[in-house]
């Protein structure tokens, strides 16, 4: 791989936005406070968050409750 290849590969940034499509109420509490660190708390809300790990994880905990709507990859520059 070329140094620009990596260097283009590296500064690309990937984006989910997820909807909220499914209510907290009596759920766990974990699962509330999820919603919360997502950025969502109401049905019908959409937030943009960066594709990591760990909101991976987090839209798992809760996937009952939410819906991916897109995925985008941008450039840093």
């Amino acid at each position: 791989m070329t140094k620009f290849a990596e260097f283009a590969m590296a500064t690309r940034k990937k984006t989910i936005t997820i909807k909220q499509v499914g209510s907290p109420i009596r759920r766990r509490h974990d699962q509330r406070e999820t919603l919360i660190g997502l950025g969502l708390n109401r049905i019908g809300r959409v937030s943009e968050l960066e594709d990591t790990p760990s909101a991976r994880g987090m839209i798992a905990k809760v996937a009952h409750l939410v819906r991916v709507v897109g995925e985008q990859t941008t450039d840093e520059r």
